[in-house]
């Protein structure tokens, strides 16, 4: 994974970004090679030339390293997401691309960076700000998507919003969470397909979709 912009939760101390990114490029490449568990803030420091100390006055732990290196994993795909949405597409379609993309970026990096996907599989268990956050964005872009179904007339409005809501997201959380991702990675795209269709077929106001 490529460390582009960095996010300023859990950083403390000077705002030096090359010294920042130096800690999580030895990050990035550490934990691709050794997973997250078996590498220490010592490890980076020795392979930076940096002390534990100096590295403690950008990140306050080792788990703040991991949470940026999360922050990249899962906002890449999210960005992902909104690139594959396209606002003259039906609701319907629109649904399918966002579970569909989601859960390509997500398989993509667990068959490329396993170890990076182990981090985002523990941030996920352990419930990081960072995995937070990037469950509410795919709860946010699936309320866009409904509302702008209920706009359009293509789906019903009858049922709460919110209920909708929380009924699809529990119905497809499997392509969403990283950490239940990893045991439907057979026959992915098939059993997307039939749940987005029953989803679909739910929300429909008229008989003849």
């Amino acid at each position: 994974m490529n460390i582009k912009t960095l996010p300023q939760n859990g950083l403390r101390g000077p705002a030096e970004h090359s010294v920042r990114d130096q800690i999580l490029l030895a990050a990035d490449r550490h934990f691709s090679h050794f997973g997250y568990g078996k590498t220490t803030v010592s490890d980076l420091a020795k392979a930076i030339g940096f002390s534990k100390a100096y590295i403690y006055k950008f990140f306050p732990s080792k788990q703040a390293i991991g949470e940026a290196i999360c922050h990249q994993c899962l906002e890449t795909v999210i960005n992902k997401v909104q690139e594959a949405l396209r606002e003259e597409e039906p609701a319907a379609r629109q649904l399918r691309v966002l579970y569909n993309t989601i859960a390509a970026a997500s398989s993509e990096l667990f068959f490329s960076e396993r170890r990076l996907y182990d981090i985002v599989i523990y941030s996920t268990g352990e419930a990081w700000p960072s995995s937070r956050a990037y469950e509410a964005q795919v709860r946010e872009l699936l309320k866009n998507i409904l509302q702008r179904g209920r706009d359009s007339g293509e789906f019903e409005r009858e049922t709460s919003l919110d209920e909708q809501c929380r009924a699809i997201f529990l119905v497809m959380e499997s392509f969403v969470n990283p950490l239940l991702l990893q045991y439907k990675l057979e026959g992915m795209t098939e059993a997307i397909e039939d749940l987005v269709r029953l989803v679909v077929r739910s929300l429909t106001a008229r008989s003849d979709h």
